[in-house]
């Protein structure tokens, strides 16, 4: 989103907290900086933004919906015939890092989408470990290799945000997708619609499958991300206004062990939970198992397209929602050069469908023989090499 304070304002992101972040699932979205009317229990919490990505859930995507991942939701293009190039393309992409199954996912997506493009005859990836001081150092060297285009999944906004100007300065085209930095300089931003729309779902399915007063447990993996204080900021609001009790919010580090002792001690505490809203659905399965273990139903619960939650929700008829951060922004995001470097118009925001899960769709979003750690919002299922190259049989 173009604003005054550009891409992605990261004040408040700043002045909260540096804390070096790994990749989560489903990490990154846009922030802006809030101003003084912006009103909210939390301090990511910006109205505008909000009310955007609320209403962004309810627009048709320009394209076809049989490629998400090449429409998007109320695009402004720009010209890119400056940096059309003949020619075959060498194509750098710095990315935060694999440290999770959503990006090992996507990474082997954008490697199979590359093969799709003949004049790409190299995609170059450098892989940070989740850290901002190597990613930082990955782009400086990949600007001295002579890449036709770079793409950057950013580690953390404001740590990147120079670097990735940097490389803007330098004359090369910058798509960023996934998380977002503080300048208007990359060619297109990438993304689905948001973290306060992913966050706000989940929520909202939960209130309306528990009572007003009812006791909510919230589950987060890791302070400081933007898109997780971001879908944390919106639930947290849509709790408040309906009057439901967060008993907790526990960070867990994406911990399944970790997860299940949590869990159990909110249910010694409070006798038991109503609901369960987690900012990223790595350890929804973990969440429902320690209902299980203490003989409990288990309530209404937020998760994600990965396969061992949906596999339980269908064989176990949970009550359950699965707002997604789509995979297939790892193709968008490479597709995004390659029609940069074919002086294609592109948006300048990309903004892509962001698809629920419900138990009415769940059915086609569970890929039999994928493993349990695949995530099917990928747009890979029709690539070649599928299932094998993901994984599966």
């Amino acid at each position: 989103m173009k604003n005054s304070s550009g891409w992605l304002g990261v004040s408040t992101f700043a002045a909260m907290t540096l804390l070096t972040a790994c990749g989560t699932a489903g990490a990154g979205t846009i922030t802006t900086k809030p101003s003084s009317t912006d009103k909210g229990p939390n301090a990511f919490f910006v109205r505008d933004e909000f009310d955007r990505q609320l209403a962004q859930r309810k627009v048709t995507p320009q394209g076809d919906p049989a490629t998400p991942w090449l429409e998007a939701i109320d695009p402004v293009y720009v010209d890119t015939a400056k940096f059309a190039k003949a020619g075959n393309w060498r194509i750098c992409f710095s990315n935060a890092g694999v440290g999770n199954p959503w990006r090992v996912t996507g990474l082997t997506t954008m490697k199979a989408e590359a093969k799709l493009h003949p004049r790409i005859s190299s995609l170059d990836v450098v892989d940070a470990a989740s850290k901002d001081d190597k990613q930082i150092s990955d782009i400086s060297d990949l600007l001295a290799k002579h890449c036709e285009a770079l793409i950057v999944s950013p580690n953390t906004t404001a740590a990147l945000t120079p670097a990735v100007q940097k490389a803007c300065d330098s004359g090369i085209p910058v798509v960023v997708f996934d998380r977002g930095v503080d300048t208007k300089c990359p060619v297109t931003f990438v993304h689905s619609i948001g973290g306060y729309a992913f966050g706000a779902t989940g929520a909202e399915f939960i209130v309306a499958h528990v009572k007003k007063g009812a006791n909510v447990l919230a589950l987060r993996i890791l302070p400081g991300v933007d898109v997780l204080e971001n879908r944390w900021a919106a639930a947290e609001k849509i709790f408040a206004d309906a009057g439901v009790n967060v008993v907790g919010a526990e960070f867990t580090g994406g911990d399944p062990a970790k997860v299940k002792t949590i869990v159990a001690d909110y249910i010694q505490r409070f006798g038991k939970l109503d609901g369960v809203w987690l900012d990223a659905g790595a350890t929804s399965v973990a969440v429902a198992e320690a209902f299980e273990d203490d003989g409990i139903a288990v309530p209404p619960i937020t998760g994600e397209d990965q396969q061992d939650f949906l596999d339980m929700w269908q064989k176990k008829h949970l009550t359950a929602i699965g707002p997604t951060y789509p995979v297939y922004m790892w193709r968008t995001a490479l597709i995004a050069a390659t029609d940069i470097l074919s002086g294609k118009h592109v948006p300048a925001e990309w903004v892509l469908p962001q698809p629920v899960i419900t138990s009415d769709n769940l059915g086609s979003y569970l890929r039999p023989g994928m493993p349990p750690l695949f995530y099917s919002t990928c747009g890979c299922q029709k690539m070649p090499g599928f299932p094998q190259v993901w994984g599966g049989k």
